[in-house]
C-alpha cells in the first residue's frame, strides 16, 4: 500500500514540475494564430489588449491586429505601416487592458484618458 501512494506522490510531483517548467500558458480563442514574440505574460492571464502608450496603440490578442490613432480616427490593421517600423515592441513600455473586453476602443481609450487627466501629480 505504501508503494502505490508513494508511488502517485512521485507522479504527481514530477507533472507539476514538468508543468510549472513550461512557460506561460495563453488560451486563446484562436490557437493557429500565435502571439507576438514581444508578448510573454509570464503567468496564466485573460486579457484582450496590450496597450503601447508611448505611441497610442492597442494590440488586440484575440483578433491579432494593431489599432492606432490616426487623425483622430482609429485604424485597425494586420501590419503596422512603415512609418511604425522603428517601434521594438520588445522594448516599448506596455500596459495590460485586464478590464476591457469590448471592440470599440475608442470608448475605453477616451474613457481612461480622462481619467488619467484627473491624476496628474
Amino acid at each position: 500500500m505504501k508503494t502505490i501512494s508513494l508511488s502517485k506522490l512521485i507522479i504527481a510531483a514530477a507533472a507539476f514540475l514538468i508543468l510549472e517548467s513550461c512557460g506561460p500558458v495563453i488560451i486563446s480563442s484562436r490557437p493557429n494564430y500565435p502571439v507576438p514574440g514581444w508578448f510573454y505574460p509570464h503567468r496564466v492571464i485573460n486579457v484582450r489588449y496590450v496597450y503601447f502608450p508611448e505611441y497610442t496603440i492597442y494590440y488586440d490578442l484575440t483578433l491579432r491586429n494593431y489599432l492606432y490613432l490616426d487623425n483622430g480616427v482609429w485604424i485597425r490593421v494586420n501590419t503596422l505601416p512603415p512609418r511604425y517600423n522603428h517601434i521594438n515592441f520588445r522594448h516599448a513600455k506596455q500596459v495590460r487592458v485586464d478590464n476591457y473586453f469590448g471592440d470599440n476602443i475608442r470608448v475605453y481609450h477616451n474613457d481612461r484618458r480622462s481619467d488619467d487627466r484627473g491624476r496628474r501629480n
